[in-house]
């Protein structure tokens, strides 16, 4: 899982560009590239980073770690108004006068800002979402914590001063939110008590080694005035909110269609989208079958799930477990050449960060494109509450049977979102570090579950069945996606209720109860979810493209690493640099 998107704050910035006249269509063409370049840059120096921090952070950018995202009403509308002048700024700019390359990176700013104004406008999270604001808070304290970029005291100073900006955050929610739905309400209650105890134990425990007394003094003063603003606003929402929660997460078929192709550049008809799915989530379970029955010719597949299922690591031992998948997959990754790695430093396995546990089982936090110090990247895993139930337990860590972990950490490591995240350094575009994709970034950990698996991964003489395990723990995860395609349209279109989306889950994508309702509750205000297997199928779509027009020439190796060299934008950019044509991708 790459990390959730954040709305972006945008102050206004004026710009004027040359109106010169070249004598060359080269030159002419050179200096359109310099001027967009020009306003790309000021737009991120100017705009973007300043009224963003917390994203600023995530990128590895932290000269504005004291500050705080404005999500005031004032804030807000302001926003709406300078992105749509900053909007006529990026349309002023012809793309004919660009190169390609800057012609996909036009695009990507001016999908940036509609899909900015679609969240703020139609969408609403700022309205509708109480989870919104509260782990937003959580991840703005989480991202100086996590990433030691600078000595203690200076991240603990950042850190007091976001921490005195928190309260007021959390008054603005109670202006801004109105009749939110019900579920939304839910999440977020599920989720702060995490978050609480997240200021109460984790941030004091992490800035153990401050030396400063005035600093220490100051941050008990507060992080104690954030804790009582969380817990008053965990006590607002059950006593004021949950009551009156009675609005419609859907965002409806025109919101989702504008939605997919603002983030994602496709505008494929939602019902011929559900059509591919539905073929290829059929073609998932015939296959799922057959290699079910070939393995234990007496039980349904579904029998054969339960069975694999409930082999699993103990708790303590699922970090372990994870990381022994490491040295197979990079040897065989060499061997087979596969894609070039450009770094032998492995990813750190840590446990999810509590504002992330209740929506995600697993993912992988890399430090940003700009981060030149805090070069950790974790492999973050879902563990079991302490306070479950021994049943609770037992079916949570059904979802991390040793088939699943293998097809996990080919998705979250090797060669997926690590190794993406590696060839980040080889992009020197600054568009496109800083902007991207689900559908290129989730595609290709998607797509690398399965190629892995194609190419040979798990064949072993000794034991013929490994395999065909790991392969039922790669189709289960590709029929979870299936899933997730259909129920974030279905759900958000109207089509499916989120109790029939939770069934669905369970009966067409394998899925235990309880995953299934972590996964219908992420569909709720994740809406276009369906990136995974959308970017799986356009990389499979290039991929077989490729082929076709090199013939015995094509690499597979090359293949890999020239996608990785365009960044993660979506994959129609994509697809022009490599093929040099506007074909659909998908």
């Amino acid at each position: 899982m790459v990390k959730r998107r954040k709305i972006s704050i945008v102050v206004l910035v004026s710009l004027s560009i040359s109106a010169s006249v070249l004598a060359s269509p080269v030159l002419q063409q050179k200096k359109s590239d310099q001027a967009f370049s020009k306003l790309a840059d000021r737009y991120f120096d100017e705009v973007y980073l300043p009224a963003n921090p917390s994203i600023a952070d995530e990128l590895g950018i932290h000269k504005y770690s004291d500050k705080l995202e404005d999500y005031s009403a004032a804030g807000i509308k302001r926003a709406v108004k300078n992105l749509k002048i900053y909007e006529k700024q990026v349309n002023a700019i012809d793309p004919a006068q660009l190169s390609l390359q800057m012609q996909g990176d036009r695009e990507l700013i001016l999908n940036n800002i509609h899909s900015q104004l679609l969240t703020l406008e139609t969408i609403r999270p700022w309205q509708k979402n109480p989870d919104f604001y509260s782990s937003y808070l959580t991840n703005s304290a989480f991202v100086l914590m996590e990433r030691k970029f600078a000595p203690t005291n200076a991240r603990l100073r950042d850190l007091i001063a976001r921490e005195k900006l928190m309260p007021a955050i959390l008054t603005a929610a109670r202006e801004n939110l109105h009749n939110p739905p019900k579920i939304y309400t839910s999440i977020a209650l599920e989720q702060l008590p995490g978050l609480i105890s997240f200021f109460q134990k984790d941030i004091p425990l992490a800035f153990y080694d401050a030396t400063d007394p005035r600093l220490i003094e100051q941050f008990k003063q507060s992080n104690a005035a954030v804790i009582a603003a969380m817990q008053a606003y965990q006590q607002w929402l059950q006593k004021d909110l949950l009551p009156k929660s009675h609005g419609d997460f859907r965002i409806g078929a025109n919101a989702f269609r504008k939605k997919l192709l603002f983030d994602e550049m496709v505008a494929t008809p939602l019902d011929k989208l559900v059509a591919i799915d539905m073929a290829n989530m059929r073609a998932n379970q015939h296959e799922y079958a057959r290699i079910a029955k070939e393995l234990e010719p007496d039980k349904t597949p579904a029998q054969v799930l339960a069975e694999i299922s409930s082999h699993h690591p103990a708790p303590d031992k699922l970090l372990a477990s994870f990381r022994l998948t490491f040295d197979d997959l990079i040897r065989f990754i060499k061997e087979k050449k596969i894609i070039t790695i450009p770094s032998d430093v492995r990813p750190t396995l840590a446990p999810t960060p509590p504002f992330m546990s209740a929506t995600t089982f697993a993912s992988m936090d890399t430090p940003g494109p700009y981060e030149n110090k805090a070069n950790d990247a974790f492999f973050n895993v879902t563990l079991p509450d302490s306070g479950w139930s021994k049943d609770q337990i037992e079916e949570h860590m059904r979802g991390f049977s040793y088939p699943l972990i293998s097809s996990t950490s080919i998705h979250e490591t090797y060669p997926g979102h690590y190794v993406q995240f590696l060839w980040m350094h080889e992009v020197h575009d600054r568009v496109r570090k800083l902007l991207g994709a689900n559908s290129n970034a989730e595609g290709w950990a998607h797509y690398a579950e399965q190629m892995m698996l194609d190419e040979g991964f798990g064949l072993d003489n000794a034991d013929p069945r490994k395999q065909k395990i790991i392969r039922l723990g790669q189709l289960q995860d590709a029929l979870l996606r299936n899933a997730r395609f259909i129920v974030g349209i279905k759900m958000h279109t109207g089509q499916m209720t989120f109790a029939q989306g939770v069934d669905f889950f369970v009966k067409e994508g394998y899925q235990a109860r309880a995953n299934a309702l972590v996964e219908a509750k992420r569909g709720t205000s994740d809406p276009t979810y369906l990136y995974y297997t959308l970017g799986k199928l356009e990389i499979l779509k290039l991929r077989a493209d490729m082929q076709k027009k090199l013939g015995t020439k094509f690499s597979l190796q090359e293949f890999h690493d020239e996608f990785m060299r365009q960044g993660f934008p979506p994959i129609k950019i994509v697809r022009r640099a490599m093929l040099g044509d506007d074909s659909p991708a998908i």
